[in-house]
């Protein structure tokens, strides 16, 4: 009988979206009988006992993988990638990378041709998007592609916070880094005339540069801001220009499918997307927000919605909200991508 099985290993915290994501995924395969062939997951040992920790986990992987199992790898998985994937072939186990960020495109810690080749070391591979499925298959992929769809986000919290009321001033939420030097477009959008406002949560807001149009409300852990968030829609929006997705991390806003999207629908927000983005087909045909092509017409997009249809997206929102909290996407994903292998 085929055992799946994934490596755990130590979080520094799980305050960012990539190690919630990962946990999640952890928790879901666990809940579906998967074993853990490394050690006990563990959070916030500190540099040089996380270190030791993780490498333990995969040094009794080493041991634990068996002959006919399937491994399911979640990429990146920095210097140990390699290694695993070696020792999984040798000792006969087919593999499944479920891909969270592709270093070679933002980071450019791999050259394209070096990740590509990690890649096709496994029997298939679950992607985010369709259009990271083609970036992927253009540069040289062989393997067979899943895509994910969206990521899922595993939290019991409700959002009880007040509701809005009619003619009441629309609110946007943004959460993250406030920083203007990575979303310089926040600082440009809280300065413009329109029929809505901002409202930030996250550290790193210049308050001498914000505009009046912005309401900030300091950092909030995901899951009480599940719970707590003041908004009427979650912006899913990245770079330095409100006008398209400007540099390395708007350009990658193109293929991925960003955890922040998964909050805000878990927050019971319809969603504000751009048009190019990964994520656009998504939210357009699940109904659950607007794709605007520039955050220059975020005004007359919101003004163009009638109550009727706020109110069908709220209620498609919840609906994807459920299967986010059930797993539904990572069960569905790892299920196809078993049958290809």
């Amino acid at each position: 009988m085929t055992r799946l099985r994934y490596i755990s290993k130590n979080y520094k915290h799980l305050n960012n979206a990539g190690n919630k994501a990962k946990t999640d995924i952890e928790i879901i395969l666990s809940e579906d009988g998967a074993l853990n062939a490394g050690l006990e997951r563990t959070v916030g040992l500190g540099a040089v006992r996380g270190y030791a920790r993780t490498l333990g986990s995969v040094i009794a992987s080493c041991f634990r993988l068996k002959k006919g199992d399937v491994l399911l790898l979640q990429y990146p998985f920095k210097k140990y990638y390699d290694f695993v994937c070696r020792i999984a072939r040798a000792k006969g186990l087919k593999t499944v990378t479920l891909i969270h960020d592709l270093g070679s495109f933002r980071r450019k810690k791999l050259t394209v041709e070096q990740e590509i080749k990690r890649l096709n070391r496994n029997d298939a591979i679950i992607v985010h998007t369709p259009n990271m499925e083609k970036w992927l298959v253009e540069n040289g992929v062989r393997v067979p592609i899943v895509i994910l769809e969206i990521f899922d986000y595993l939290s019991e919290g409700v959002n009880t916070a007040p509701q809005s009321c009619a003619g009441d001033v629309p609110r946007v939420l943004f959460a993250g880094n406030l920083t203007f030097e990575n979303n310089k477009f926040l600082y440009d959008l809280s300065e413009m005339s329109g029929n809505f406002k901002m409202v930030l949560y996250g550290n790193g807001l210049d308050k001498s540069r914000i505009g009046q149009h912005a309401v900030w409300k300091g950092f909030c852990p995901s899951d009480r801001l599940i719970c707590e968030a003041e908004g009427d829609y979650g912006l899913v929006w990245y770079g330095v220009s409100i006008v398209s997705g400007e540099g390395p991390l708007g350009e990658y806003v193109r293929y991925i499918a960003p955890h922040k999207l998964s909050l805000y629908i878990r927050c019971g927000m319809p969603v504000i997307v751009w048009k190019e983005s990964g994520m656009a087909p998504f939210v357009a045909e699940n109904n659950i927000g607007l794709v605007v092509g520039s955050l220059e017409e975020l005004d007359s997009a919101i003004s163009e919605v009638t109550d009727n249809q706020y109110c069908e997206m709220k209620q498609n929102v919840e609906k994807v909200s459920a299967k986010l909290a059930s797993g539904y996407y990572t069960r569905k994903a790892v299920a196809e991508a078993l049958k290809l292998i």
